[in-house]
C-alpha cells in the first residue's frame, strides 16, 4: 500500500512538473528575422523581459528578414523582423499555411553606404555611381575603383554587403541598381552586419551598406558616405534629420515587425505589443534609428485590437518612401 501511495504520488508530482514546463515553455515569444530591425527589438525584449522579472522571455534571432519571414510563414515565429514590406510571394506562403498577420511600421532608417575612415578620395556617390559598382554586368570587370570614376584612384575594390536572405540587401539593390536582388556577386555577404562592420573597418579600399544604427554604433571605424539625391542633385549624409525631412533618399526606409494574427490569443504576446508601442519611440531613438509619430504606436495598437489584417504595401517594396506618406498610407487600412 505505502509503495503504491509512493507511486501515485510520484505520478502526480510528474504531472505538475510536465504542467509547469508547458507553461513555463508557453510563455515564450519567438522572434526573427532583420538584422537592421533586431536592435530595436532586442531592446525592447530585454527591458520587457525585465520589467516581467524574466515571468516571460523573449528570444530574437537573425536570419534576414527573408530568413524570417520563411521562418514565420511555416508558423515557427511570433512576430517577423522586417526591414522592408512582406513581399507578394511570402503573403501566399503564409496563405497557403494559414498564416494571417498584423503589420505594424515601427521606426523609420537611413540605410547608410559606408567606407573606411582613411578613404580620401570617396567624397559624395550618386545612384549612377553605387549602380556601376554593384550591379550584375560589374561581377568581375569593375574591381577598380577608376573604372567608376576616373577622378578615384587605380586601387582595388573590396565590397562588403547583406546577404541575399536581407531585406537590406533588397531594398539596396532595388534602389541603386534598379532592381531587387539584381547584384554582382563577388561581395562579402553577410546577415550579420557586425562582420561588414569589421570588413569595412579593415580595410582602406572597402565600401559597405547596412542599418544606420550599426554605423552610428561605429563611427569611430567607420565613414558614412553621402548620397547625391536624384530628386534635388544635392549629396546628403544619413541622419535622423534627414530622413524626418524627406532629403536623405533613396535610401530611407521603414521598417517594420509583423506579428502573427494567431499569437495574439497569448496573453503575453499582447502585453509585449503594448509595452513595444509604449516604449519603442524611446528605444528606437536610443539605438539610433529614427522614431515615428506618436500616432504610429497608437495606430498599430488600434490594428492589433480591431485585427486589421495584411499589409498596405500589396506585396511591393516601395522606394523613396517619407514618414508623412507612410503615416496616410496606415491610416486607411
Amino acid at each position: 500500500m505505502l509503495k503504491k501511495t509512493r507511486l501515485t504520488a510520484a505520478l502526480g508530482l510528474a504531472g505538475l512538473t510536465i504542467l509547469a514546463a508547458g507553461a513555463a515553455q508557453a510563455q515564450v515569444i519567438k522572434i526573427d528575422g532583420s538584422s537592421t530591425v533586431y536592435p530595436i527589438t532586442e531592446a525592447v525584449a530585454e527591458e520587457f523581459q525585465k520589467a516581467k522579472k524574466n515571468a516571460i522571455k523573449v528570444t530574437v534571432g537573425i536570419s534576414g528578414t527573408g530568413g524570417g519571414f520563411k521562418k514565420f510563414c511555416r508558423g515557427e515565429t511570433d512576430f517577423s523582423n522586417a526591414s522592408r514590406p512582406i513581399t507578394a510571394k511570402e503573403m501566399e506562403d503564409c496563405k497557403a499555411a494559414g498564416v494571417e498577420y498584423v503589420e505594424m511600421p515601427v521606426a523609420f532608417d537611413a540605410l547608410t553606404v559606408v567606407i573606411n575612415p582613411k578613404n580620401t578620395f570617396l567624397k559624395q556617390a550618386t545612384v549612377e555611381e553605387m549602380k556601376k559598382l554593384w550591379e550584375p554586368a560589374a561581377q568581375g570587370k569593375i574591381t577598380k575603383w577608376n573604372q567608376i570614376n576616373p577622378a578615384w584612384p587605380d586601387a582595388p575594390v573590396k565590397l562588403f554587403g547583406a546577404g541575399a536572405d536581407s531585406g537590406t540587401f533588397e531594398y539596396f539593390t532595388e534602389a541603386m541598381v534598379g532592381k531587387a536582388k539584381s547584384s554582382r556577386g563577388d561581395y562579402t555577404a553577410s546577415e550579420d552586419d557586425n562582420v561588414l562592420v569589421q570588413g569595412v573597418s579593415r580595410d582602406v579600399n572597402a565600401i559597405g551598406y547596412f542599418g544606420y544604427a550599426y554605423y552610428a554604433e561605429n563611427t569611430a571605424k567607420l565613414k558614412a558616405l553621402p548620397i547625391v539625391s536624384p530628386k534635388t542633385g544635392k549629396a546628403v549624409e544619413p541622419s535622423a534629420a534627414n530622413v524626418e525631412n524627406g532629403t536623405y533618399q533613396p535610401l530611407s526606409r521603414p521598417i517594420f515587425v509583423y506579428v502573427k494574427a494567431a499569437s495574439l490569443q497569448k496573453p503575453e504576446v499582447k502585453e509585449f505589443i503594448e509595452f513595444y508601442m509604449k516604449n519603442g519611440a524611446k528605444l528606437t531613438k536610443e539605438v539610433k534609428y529614427v522614431p515615428l509619430p506618436a500616432s504610429a504606436y497608437t495606430g498599430n495598437l488600434d490594428h492589433v485590437a480591431k485585427k486589421k489584417l495584411g499589409t498596405v504595401f500589396g506585396g511591393k517594396n516601395e522606394i523613396g518612401i517619407t514618414i508623412e506618406e507612410l503615416m496616410k498610407r496606415e491610416a486607411k487600412l
